[in-house]
């Protein structure tokens, strides 16, 4: 029989076995993680106040760096106090809270994505009435779709956390909450906590997925009824950036759940250099790709810093 000891709060893990290095590693994280705020912050800032972003495609933009801000800002101060002050402690309350955001915010993701390749969609299958469909309210209305559907899809699984016993370790295998952490020191049947979030992946990422494919079939299909050369390659570029940040968000997802799945023998130092990947790739990798491959973004940037001198 396991000794209860439900109210003990969980202990967080940094990076097993390597305790006296976490002070070096904790140097390039953080330098990821200013480098993804200022990215995302910026990218916000500028699609907020430039009036010649007041498009469909930027508001979708404003929405995944929203998002890649709150998927950081939710991991990275327990990570940084697990590797600075070695600060392991996290309440339960605390640590189910932080599971719901992490993973709301990954299935939000996916949703973005999704919605900007329906914009993209739109301004190439039917340019002429592209305002006109995507007008603010529906914009708005897709966001609110989106984070609708995230936070209930996740809020089944993390209520359950609270009715557990939880009275095996209480070490958790990162220095942040994943669901499917901390339901492995429960001591309850957990049956649905296994096999709903399977189906949640199957219905929303994955299902995201297949249709973000689809419509890029549709796309190049209209591509290519187009005449001239020049607007092909001229309406291609326009997608771009939105298929690198498709590319960068899945192929961290799946090398995530490749790893999971089948390195169970790779070292525990593998799964959490896995997870910070997961987690911090796509957000500090999106700026970067906007700013590099979209015209309007860099006018912008170049006129912020303009006006910055100018006013100094």
């Amino acid at each position: 029989m396991w000794l209860n000891t439900t109210s003990s709060p969980f202990l967080l893990t940094g990076f097993p076995g390597m305790e006296k290095a976490h002070h070096w590693i904790s140097v390039p994280l953080l330098v990821v993680y200013i480098s993804i705020l200022l990215g995302n912050v910026t990218l916000v800032f500028l699609i907020r106040n430039d009036h010649n972003l007041h498009e469909p495609m930027y508001y979708f933009l404003a929405m995944l760096a929203t998002t890649d801000l709150g998927v950081t800002l939710t991991t990275m101060p327990t990570v940084l106090g697990v590797l600075w002050l070695n600060h392991r402690e996290i309440a339960h309350g605390a640590c189910f809270a932080q599971a719901y955001f992490i993973h709301t915010l990954s299935i939000v993701e996916s949703g973005v994505l999704l919605a900007m390749a329906y914009d993209r969609f739109i301004a190439i299958h039917n340019p002429l009435r592209y305002t006109s469909i995507l007008t603010n309210a529906r914009v708005i209305k897709i966001g609110i779709g989106v984070l609708t559907r995230a936070g209930l899809s996740i809020m089944p699984i993390i209520i359950r956390l609270h009715w557990f016993p939880y009275c095996r370790s209480h070490v958790l295998s990162h220095a942040f909450c994943l669901h499917q952490d901390v339901i492995k020191l429960a001591c309850a049947d957990i049956t649905f906590n296994r096999l709903y979030p399977v189906v949640v992946v199957f219905a929303m990422v994955l299902l995201d997925f297949f249709i973000i494919f689809f419509s890029y079939i549709l796309i190049l299909k209209t591509v290519m009824g187009i005449a001239s050369v020049e607007e092909r390659v001229k309406a291609l570029n326009t997608c771009v950036s939105h298929i690198c940040c498709i590319l960068v968000f899945y192929v961290t997802v799946v090398g995530l759940t490749f790893i999971h799945r089948f390195g169970k023998h790779a070292p525990q130092v593998v799964h959490i250099t896995m997870s910070y990947v997961h987690f911090l790739f796509p957000p500090f990798m999106n700026p970067v790709i906007y700013s590099i491959k979209t015209k309007q973004i860099q006018i912008g940037i170049i006129r912020l810093f303009s006006l910055s001198q100018t006013r100094a």
